[in-house]
């Protein structure tokens, strides 16, 4: 304690944080967490204004560029609550923004996850709550840009035309069962609605009430030098009120970007006109690497039986995307197969000390990383004078070999950097 004083104190409150286990990378999840709860909190009010109903009528509202243009009732009460309700165009704008970076936070978190060994074992559950929770943000998000009816969701609408008309044999008729009839139909929206509002949202409340409840079960893996709480795995509990001051920065942050940086202005965008397109209406970031596979997937198609089978859209837009979900969810189950590992972890590895898995995990980010890319595949060619063609058959090419050249670098830089240790202690 005699030389604890004498020590300066930034020295000493710093040992202190190192300690107590202050990290940044454990704040991903709370992050969520709390984006969550203001997507719930201004979910309910939005969905108190928006009508989902596909009935047309003719806008008579504040917008006057759009006054007599006849629209769908779900357009009109989008228009209204932003124009016409105090307040409405901020709710929705945060509302907005909390969806992309509530899905930011899951990867994030997974990516911790993932590069630190906390799935294995007793975590495996605790990792499968987060991987369910990425395709769930993804879909909730992206339900909620088809519910105005605009340029952007009638974009949205032709992919999901597409993607499903491409599954054999159900494919047309599970589409005229969505739809109700020809695309858009009236059902589609009246349907994501009560997707998007309420299974969807419960849903995910029940994953991260069953995640604390895993925490409080099992504690938190920790790394070694961390103190924890006396139980194994287990650190020491935040504050109530860093926790409560964490919650209401993200909360002035997503109010901060909702009043200064505008995000999807519908108004702009227009009603959804079938056979029409519009400028400047892109996808959410996240549902980048789907636009990207099938932009760069080849236009095959082949005969089975007698049935087209339409694999320029089948293999980008489901096998892809599947065969990755499946992956994240069985990785932990494939590594310890593969290693023979059964032991149960409570302490963390660094990246570089686990090289394979660093490895594999450097690949799949970049091959996620290429397919996002590839999305604008149009942006790069017309902004850099390059050939179109030119510029998606390099993404063809790359998102075979860049994996792999990815694996090989980072695994020679884990063993480089442990074998430098090795020396040097």
């Amino acid at each position: 304690m005699a030389l604890r004083s004498r020590l300066p104190r930034h020295v000493t409150s710093q040992g202190s944080r190192q300690l107590q286990g202050d990290r940044w990378s454990f704040l991903f999840g709370e992050l969520a967490l709390y984006t969550f709860v203001v997507l719930a909190a201004t979910g309910v009010i939005l969905a108190m204004f928006l009508d989902p109903s596909m009935e047309r009528i003719i806008y008579h509202g504040s917008y006057g560029p759009l006054r007599g243009v006849p629209v769908s009732k779900a357009y009109e009460s989008a228009l209204h609550l932003s124009f016409d309700v105090r307040g409405g165009m901020l709710l929705r704008q945060v509302h907005q923004w909390a969806s992309l970076i509530f899905v930011a936070a899951v990867c994030l978190q997974l990516l911790r996850l993932f590069f630190t060994g906390a799935f294995r074992r007793p975590g495996g559950l605790h990792w499968l709550i987060w991987v369910i929770l990425l395709p769930m943000g993804m879909a909730a998000g992206w339900t909620g840009t088809i519910l105005p009816d605009d340029m952007l969701s009638g974009g949205g609408l032709g992919l999901l035309q597409g993607v499903v008309q491409s599954i054999p044999v159900v494919g047309t008729r599970l589409m005229f069962w969505l739809f109700g009839g020809e695309v858009p139909g009236h059902r589609i929206i009246p349907l994501f609605y009560w997707v998007h509002v309420l299974i969807l949202p419960a849903a995910m409340a029940g994953l991260f009430a069953l995640q604390r409840r895993l925490a409080r079960r099992h504690g938190y893996a920790r790394f070694p030098g961390q103190a924890g709480s006396g139980r194994p795995g287990s650190l020491r509990s935040v504050p109530a009120a860093a926790s409560a001051a964490m919650f209401f920065a993200t909360c002035g942050l997503l109010t901060l970007l909702g009043a200064l940086v505008q995000i999807s202005p519908i108004w702009l965008y227009g009603p959804y006109q079938p056979g029409a397109i519009t400028a400047g209406a892109v996808p959410d970031w996240y549902m980048g690497f789907l636009d990207g596979a099938l932009r760069i997937m080849p236009a095959w198609e082949i005969q089975v039986a007698g049935h087209p089978l339409t694999l320029a859209v089948l293999v980008p837009g489901l096998v892809v995307p599947g065969a990755f979900f499946t992956l994240l969810a069985g990785y932990p189950l494939l590594e310890r197969k593969l290693t023979g590992d059964q032991a149960v972890h409570f302490l963390l590895d660094r990246p570089r000390d686990a090289a394979t898995r660093t490895a594999v995990g450097a690949a799949g980010v970049t091959f996620y990383g290429l397919l996002w890319a590839a999305a604008a595949n149009d942006q790069i060619a017309y902004h850099f004078d390059l050939d179109l063609y030119a510029v998606t058959w390099f993404f063809r090419v790359a998102v075979f070999v860049g994996p792999l050249l990815a694996y090989t670098l980072t695994q020679r830089i884990c063993l480089g950097l442990t074998r430098r240790e090795q020396e040097e202690a």
